[in-house]
């Protein structure tokens, strides 16, 4: 096997290992909400609202268009778990939590707190390393 072809089948390796994880890590997640009567994407959202948020940066943190964010705003406002606001900026729609989403994101939150899969499987160190080789990944 030459050069080349050893490198070609570790990055395929550790391609297909990360995806691997990043997909349990999803399904996990999917399904430590879902008794909670959420979507991923629905418990996701409610995640990033601590404070009333603009749409658009719920897109940006999600890396999804800003359409996504408004099918899922509006399956929370439907569940009665959000609400679009205006912000100081009239032409700005933020999305906030009701009482109702405040609980369930607390909820959520334990619920992750107690069963993410990086949380479960992994030490704090390893967890630190991880992080680090993502970063650098990324940059």
């Amino acid at each position: 096997m030459s050069s080349v072809e050893r490198k070609l089948a570790e990055a395929r390796s550790l391609s297909v290992l990360l995806h691997r994880a990043s997909e349990r890590a999803q399904r996990d997640f999917a399904a430590a909400v879902e008794p909670l009567g959420v979507t991923a994407p629905m418990a996701r959202t409610v995640l990033l609202l601590a404070t009333p948020t603009p749409m658009r940066g719920i897109a940006e943190h999600l890396a999804c268009d800003p359409s996504y964010v408004t099918n899922v705003a509006d399956l929370l406002e439907r569940a009665g778990l959000a609400e679009r606001v205006t912000g100081t900026d009239r032409r700005v729609k933020l999305l906030a939590l009701t009482p109702a989403g405040l609980r369930l994101r607390g909820r959520i939150a334990e619920k992750v707190a107690r069963e993410a899969t990086v949380l479960r499987t992994l030490t704090p160190a390893q967890r630190e390393a991880l992080r680090e080789l993502a970063e650098l990944m990324l940059r």
